[in-house]
């Protein structure tokens, strides 16, 4: 531990939490016609909900992708919880704010709401202690492999492919478009974009849920036998854990089936894993319940000899899942991306295929930059 580590721990545990602030950007989109598509989704906009914790001249912050009303659920729900309290277990309080929000919604907004308040938590303690995040965490990795995501079924093929090759261009060997809003036209998508990435480039897909059962199972067969594709993400609806296990069970051998972006609770991630129903797990550190929770969940995926992997959010995900040890790769998703690199300082850009935590910045290493941030606020207002 550094002199500063040192110092910052003695001091730690008489540290109380002074303040929570919340705020809401919303980002248009750089789609075709400010729009962009999946399978089953279209969007003109990224609204990130950013929170903020104070105490002891320290200031944490985490955030979340989701409605501009998870910003209000923190403040009506959570910062009232957390002034006041130690900072020194950011798990009891992701226990307390679980406890809290039983009754006014656990699940989905309640639970990024609660992720993003986590990861402030995990990141104020690591900068009152002097350290960056990943040597606060219990760190496996130094680095996490990232593919590159976006391919959005709106996409005209020149940008398709011009995407997905320049991720290849950079160094990283993976990379994922979406398919399966009209499947009759992925073949053609998929046809051009093995001819741009090469012979050697992972090819994955992400049907967003798009598709039924057999109509699924029939076009897992041809991903991987005509484009050698061996990622099939959410092929039918997450919610569908028999289909997922039928795919799983009957798809390719070399074609894994992929889920876990929407689940919300540890039960949700043990009802993908008990039959298995994915041959890769995933988790969203934004959504799952935050830093405390993917460590859960890391746990769980150790115990079932199944690999996770990070959904999105790179600025964040790229310090907790140095914590997992069955890691496999992160989501580099291009609006996360743009949104990320537009609102702070201290984002993390890929080398040789993966991030690396920054070890000489504090907790994440980010810092808001409020000027170019200010003309996309929807909610709160600039604090010191």
């Amino acid at each position: 531990m550094t002199d500063a580590a040192s110092a910052g721990a003695a001091g730690l545990e008489k540290c109380r939490i002074d303040a929570v602030d919340v705020h809401a950007f919303e980002v248009p989109t750089d789609g075709p016609d400010g729009r962009e598509q999946d399978g089953t989704l279209e969007w003109d906009a990224t609204t990130v909900v950013l929170v903020r914790v104070h105490a002891g001249g320290a200031t944490g912050l985490g955030y979340t992708y989701g409605d501009v009303s998870v910003a209000s659920f923190v403040v009506s729900q959570l910062a009232p919880l957390l002034k006041g309290q130690h900072v020194t277990a950011p798990p009891l309080l992701w226990h307390r704010m679980g406890t809290a929000i039983r009754n006014a919604g656990r699940p989905g907004v309640g639970a990024m709401a609660r992720s993003a308040a986590d990861v402030a938590l995990w990141d104020l303690k690591a900068r009152l202690l002097g350290l960056p995040l990943i040597r606060l965490l219990p760190a496996y990795h130094d680095r996490v492999p990232v593919y590159g995501s976006g391919g959005f079924t709106n996409y005209p093929l020149d940008r398709l492919t011009e995407q997905l090759a320049g991720w290849v261009g950079q160094g990283i060997p993976r990379v994922k478009l979406k398919t399966s809003r009209d499947p009759g036209r992925d073949p053609k998508r998929l046809t051009a974009v093995r001819r741009a990435v090469g012979d050697e480039p992972e090819i994955l897909t992400d049907a967003n849920g798009a598709l039924e059962r057999k109509e699924a199972l029939y076009w897992a067969r041809r991903f991987h036998d005509e484009w050698d594709v061996r990622w099939l993400e959410e092929p039918v609806s997450s919610a569908d854990l028999d289909g997922l296990r039928m795919l799983r069970d009957r798809g390719p051998e070399r074609l894994e089936i992929a889920a876990g972006e929407y689940a919300f609770t540890t039960r949700d991630f043990v009802d993908l894993l008990e039959p298995p129903a994915v041959d890769c797990l995933q988790a969203d550190v934004t959504r799952c319940g935050g830093i405390t929770a993917v460590l859960e969940v890391a746990g769980l995926s150790v115990a079932r000899h199944l690999d996770l992997s990070a959904h999105c959010a790179p600025a964040l995900s790229a310090h907790v899942f140095c914590a997992v040890r069955r890691l496999r790769h992160l989501e580099y998703f291009h609006d996360h991306v743009r949104v990320e690199r537009l609102l702070f300082d201290g984002t993390l850009a890929p080398e040789g295929g993966a991030l690396r935590p920054d070890p000489g910045r504090p907790g994440l290493g980010l810092e808001v930059k409020w000027a170019d941030a200010e003309p996309y606020r929807v909610y709160g207002a600039r604090s010191a």
